[in-house]
């Protein structure tokens, strides 16, 4: 296929041989499978900013890290070269969480390169060799449902170790390959010790896995391995190889009616998401 424009520069420096075929176009990139050299690969472009329907909301973006002063300032005063900034650090985030998780032993797509708003990195196949589906796109018995989610429990108490939270897990963005669930979609993840709303965004991170995976295996429907994940984790006593019960019990106290209402509006704009995510996502 003709390759796009915004792929033109890697194919020139030789990063990319030819473009195989459009993959995917989702909320915030459009995916395309590659060759380079022997290998297949594919190719993430991440789409402008007003193009996206995911927005960088101030709690995903809260505490992280620029290169200089004058990029915070410019970026806090909304500047021209301020939002070019945040863009810049809104990308190279899935870039720095996909290096950092891989060397934690997470299950995430190997990264390759980065390269004028382009992620180069592996192909994660199916047991055919062909590009795997997305979790929301497969059915499962009882058993697998549980093995799974079992798996993807593990794989968030190796990020939430790393420092990493994911922010928006759902079915819609791990893959089930081969040799079971891998975790994409980064570029929102958040550094658990440095941001207020750590806790907030692992405890709907792993329910999201809890509901979905309770449509097949509907006692998991029961368990609370969020809290319990979150609890380990404050105390310090938090390890790769943790293992969870999935009970735990809430201490009675003051309600924070504040939480109490973020989580609720939280529950809706994830309702909304999903319903936009089956309308907008498109696999080709």
């Amino acid at each position: 296929m003709k390759p796009p424009k915004r792929l033109q520069s890697l194919i020139e420096e030789g990063l990319i041989d030819t473009v195989v075929r459009q993959l995917m176009s989702g909320k915030e990139a459009m995916v395309y499978v590659v060759r380079c050299g022997d290998e297949t690969r594919c190719a993430k472009i991440y789409k402008e900013a007003e193009n996206r329907s995911f927005r960088q909301a101030v709690d995903y973006t809260e505490n992280r890290k620029v290169k200089n002063s004058r990029q915070a300032r410019a970026m806090a005063k909304g500047t021209r070269y301020g939002r070019e900034a945040q863009e810049a650090a809104w990308q190279s985030a899935e870039v720095d969480a996909l290096y950092r998780l891989a060397a934690a032993g997470v299950r995430v797509p190997k990264p390759y390169n980065f390269c004028d708003g382009v992620l180069l990195m592996e192909l994660v196949t199916d047991e055919f060799g062909d590009a795997a589906p997305r979790l929301n796109d497969v059915v499962l018995t009882p058993a697998q449902a549980r093995a799974h989610h079992g798996a993807l429990l593990t794989e968030v108490v190796r990020m939430l170790c790393a420092g990493v939270v994911h922010g928006d897990l759902s079915e819609f963005n791990i893959l089930l390959a081969a040799d079971g669930p891998v975790i994409i979609d980064l570029p929102q993840a958040i550094d658990a010790a440095g941001n207020n709303h750590a806790k907030r965004m692992l405890l709907r991170d792993v329910a999201n896995l809890r509901a979905y995976f309770g449509r097949f295996a509907p006692e998991l429907l029961h368990t609370h391995f969020g809290p319990e994940m979150w609890d380990l984790y404050q105390r310090g006593m938090l390890q790769p190889d943790s293992v969870l019960t999935g009970r735990f019990e809430h201490q009675k106290g003051l309600v924070d009616v504040g939480s109490v209402i973020r989580e609720i509006d939280d529950a809706r704009a994830e309702e909304a998401a999903r319903r936009l995510r089956m309308q907008t996502l498109r696999p080709q």
